[in-house]
């Protein structure tokens, strides 16, 4: 039985990454326990570590999977589009050629996926961190970690939005080719306005979800 307080942080951690528990969802240290396999204390531990990095929150004498407000929203893109457009120059300039063609066959692939928005998120998050990896830096990588991790906060991915995934994929595809070409300005610049076209896409689907809402 796996008793290591990592293991129980990794498990819980992706759980909610993949949408096991969404925002709002109360964690249960016993019914995790019980999930995982793994003894109570490994699991506390890994809930107090999440409660420190903002990923869950209180509700009472509960815990909870945190939700993101707009303002936070808002926070956390501006930050994920300049870490990643980072990301993206640094990869034109260090990135392998066996780590291009990789990311070339990921978009060749991945474009078989737009009609099916839950295989494209899984899709879109294998493709973004091996564009962190490209960079070569590993104190970005981190950082990036952090905020992609923060991203399982949103309820809804902006993948979903009719005809995004058919538009992401050609913006990936313009970012590989940028990386390529060992074009840093260019490979920045075309992950820069991918993230904000994401985000505009997610304002329009909270716009959308409001006033149904209403």
């Amino acid at each position: 039985m796996k008793s290591n307080p990592t293991d129980a942080y990794g498990m819980i951690l992706e759980a909610i990454d993949v949408g096991v528990y969404k925002p709002g969802d109360r964690l249960v240290e016993s019914d995790l326990a019980e999930r995982f396999g793994v003894s109570r204390t490994p699991v506390r531990e890994a809930l107090q570590r999440l409660e420190t990095q903002s990923l869950l929150a209180r509700d009472g004498r509960s815990l909870i999977v945190a939700s993101l407000d707009h303002n936070q929203m808002a926070e956390l893109y501006v930050v994920r589009r300049e870490l990643e457009g980072l990301a993206a120059s640094l990869a034109a300039r260090h990135a392998n050629e066996e780590e291009v063609r990789i990311l070339r066959d990921m978009v060749d692939a991945d474009n078989a996926l737009v009609d099916d928005a839950p295989a494209l998120t899984r899709a879109n998050r294998r493709f973004h961190k091996q564009v962190h990896l490209a960079s070569h830096n590993r104190y970005l990588v981190q950082q990036l970690d952090l905020v992609h991790r923060t991203m399982a906060l949103m309820a809804t991915t902006s993948l979903a939005a009719q005809g995004r995934g058919a538009i992401a994929q050609r913006e990936h595809d313009a970012i590989v080719s940028a990386i390529e070409a060992k074009d840093e300005a260019a490979a920045g610049a075309a992950l820069r306005e991918h993230i904000s076209v994401a985000f505009m896409t997610r304002l329009k689907q909270d716009a959308a979800r409001r006033e149904e809402e209403g």
